[in-house]
């Protein structure tokens, strides 16, 4: 205890630092817990069999044709973003020159991206997707306007996860015999799995919460489409229009329930995919 107290003398700024982190983590965890235990307490109680019908009416406010456009669409926009994505990123860390010009301009416009509010996508997404190319409101426009905000979160992970791999596993590979494809395919691309992973959880995370874009690309029908031309709500969208009629926030709640544990469900299932590729490596 007395080199504790000894070491808090000599470095006190170690200490307040020390101290605001540990705070900052108990509040996040509180903060977390509250609003998650907030949307369980006032959801579940309201999650009877009526939600989960397959058609949606008046009467039951059933949540599952928008369950059924989330997978749909988060499934057709990582279909698109990840391969650009993951390639990219390849192109920039393994072919690029170093310290290109092209470069500089590809990651800058890549943060520039991430930080656009996702309604000015949405505004794009509408002028260009559902009236520019006629697709009117679409589970495809909808997602291809997601594919262009999740894209360059995506591109920057797996550059980050790249650039993480040592360069010593490239010589290595090199050592052998291995081509420069070869050893991206089967060296570097393995190790940085976990890396890329993360992007694409996140970038799933993303999709599954998104509203302002989706309200004017894919737009908020309540009903399953028979083809991606056609026009469908999300679970995010359909919470979003429960709650603001006013007429049904005990359905809006279960809903958040149900969209809560798709997101923990898609992370858990990234998480345990990730661990046995890495147990795998090793």
């Amino acid at each position: 205890m007395s080199k504790k107290i000894t070491y808090l003398r000599r470095h006190p700024f170690s200490a307040l630092v020390k101290m605001l982190v540990w705070l900052a983590a108990a509040v996040t965890a509180v903060v977390l817990v509250f609003i998650v235990g907030f949307i369980l307490i006032k959801g579940v109680p309201n999650l009877t069999p009526d939600l989960f019908a397959f058609k949606y009416t008046s009467d039951n406010a059933s949540l599952m044709p928008a369950l059924i456009n989330s997978l749909i669409i988060t499934a057709l926009s990582l279909v698109i973003a990840v391969p650009i994505g993951i390639f990219a990123a390849i192109f920039l860390v393994e072919y690029a020159r170093k310290g290109s010009k092209l470069v500089q301009l590809v990651r800058i416009t890549a943060e520039t991206l991430s930080g656009i509010p996702s309604i000015v996508f949405g505004l794009f997404g509408l002028l260009f997707f559902t009236t520019a190319l006629g697709w009117g409101f679409s589970l495809l426009s909808g997602s291809l306007t997601l594919v262009l905000m999740i894209l360059p979160l995506i591109m920057r992970t797996t550059e980050e996860a790249l650039l993480a791999v040592p360069d010593s596993y490239r010589e290595a590979s090199f050592g052998v015999g291995a081509g420069k494809l070869r050893t991206i395919f089967c060296v570097i691309l393995p190790s940085a799995i976990p890396g890329i992973l993360s992007g694409i959880v996140l970038g799933t995370g993303r999709i599954v919460g998104e509203t302002a874009a989706l309200l004017y690309t894919a737009g908020s029908v309540a009903k399953v489409p028979s083809s991606l031309l056609g026009s469908g709500r999300t679970l995010a969208v359909h919470m979003y229009v429960l709650s603001s009629e006013g007429l049904y926030m005990d359905q809006a709640y279960a809903t958040a329930v149900v969209l809560v544990v798709l997101v923990l469900l898609l992370n858990g299932l990234s998480s345990l995919f990730a661990g046995m590729l890495t147990k795998k490596q090793g």
